[in-house]
């Protein structure tokens, strides 16, 4: 049976479609090695690279960024990498020694020294279970988790886009580009979460872990303590009754766990308070990785913490 050639014009029209998949796959092949230690991050440095390449996440999700064993194609990405981007020693102690042995050709970037973020003290005293000088801080004493404050976000972006670019002038307007489409959702991201956020404002809670000082403060919430100083560090049973008596006296609404804390513990601070159970996780270990994550990250966190404070979970 003779072959049926196609007609030239349909020919001509696939070679068209083609040809950006073609751009797109040697720009992609071009494109320097990238990592970025955290989901939250990576979401916003894959954002920035939509187009060009994808960086790779190096921890994986789920596991804590304070202690992490690596595996080997992790530690191969990182050898390989030509840009890094991780937030820094106060959270990812374990990554300063293999980022020193990097090559030289290599490009490190600390998230927490980006000109203009914003910076938080590690919270102390009260029923606040933390210490400025704890490991789990930075040696500077800040509260390391900077991502959850979407206007570090927006000064990451940039500084993401300028690092990009420096290391691949090429696909520097694609870089720009994105970056500044990412600001302006940013943008409409935090007048987004003003409104879920302002009905429950005022309502006094808890949480086990003093992960979300950022996302407190850019919110103007009333968290009035943590119970534990990592989820690394569980609270034994001294610590568990001096939070029952803090729920009690501030008449806190809501204790928050994290999935890394077994439920049990939560459920034990609680008994006799009044108070009710939540859950919050700041990495969004659920959330699938992308450019996406982390809009879906900060919007969870609201959802999560307007249901609990609203009321509409059970005690």
């Amino acid at each position: 049976m003779p072959r049926r050639l196609l007609p030239r014009r349909i020919l001509a029209a696939i070679a068209f479609l083609a040809a950006p998949l073609a751009t797109a796959g040697r720009c992609a092949a071009d494109t320097p090695a990238v990592v970025a230690s955290i989901a939250p991050l990576h979401s916003l440095v894959a954002g920035v690279m939509a187009g060009v390449g994808a960086p790779a996440l190096l921890i994986r999700p789920g596991a804590s960024p304070h202690a992490y064993a690596f595996k080997p194609s992790e530690a191969r990405a990182l050898r390989h990498a030509k840009v890094v981007f991780w937030i820094g020693e106060g959270l990812e102690t374990f990554l300063a020694r293999p980022l020193r042995s990097l090559s030289g050709e290599a490009v490190v970037v600390e998230m927490t020294r980006v000109p203009g973020v914003v910076l938080h003290r590690a919270r102390a005293g009260g029923i606040w279970e933390g210490r400025a000088d704890d490991r789990d801080h930075d040696h500077e004493g800040h509260n390391p988790h900077l991502w959850l404050d979407p206007v570090n976000a927006k000064a990451w972006v940039e500084a993401i886009a300028r690092e990009l670019t420096a290391a691949d002038p090429a696909n520097g307007a694609a870089y720009a580009a994105n970056a500044r489409a990412m600001r302006q959702r940013l943008d409409a991201l935090i007048e987004e979460l003003e409104a879920v956020l302002a009905p429950v404002r005022q309502r006094p809670y808890v949480v086990f872990h003093d992960a979300y000082h950022y996302f407190e403060a850019r919110f103007r919430l009333n968290a009035v303590g943590s119970v534990a100083v990592s989820p690394d560090r569980p609270p034994g049973a001294r610590r568990l009754i001096e939070i029952r008596d803090g729920l009690r006296a501030r008449q806190a609404a809501c204790l928050f766990a994290e999935p890394q804390f077994p439920p049990r513990l939560a459920r034990t601070a609680i008994e006799g308070t009044g108070a009710r159970l939540g859950t919050l996780d700041p990495l969004g270990a659920a959330i699938p990785n992308g450019p996406e994550m982390y809009f879906q990250l900060l919007r969870s966190l609201a959802a999560d913490l307007g249901a609990c404070l609203g009321g509409s979970t059970s005690r």
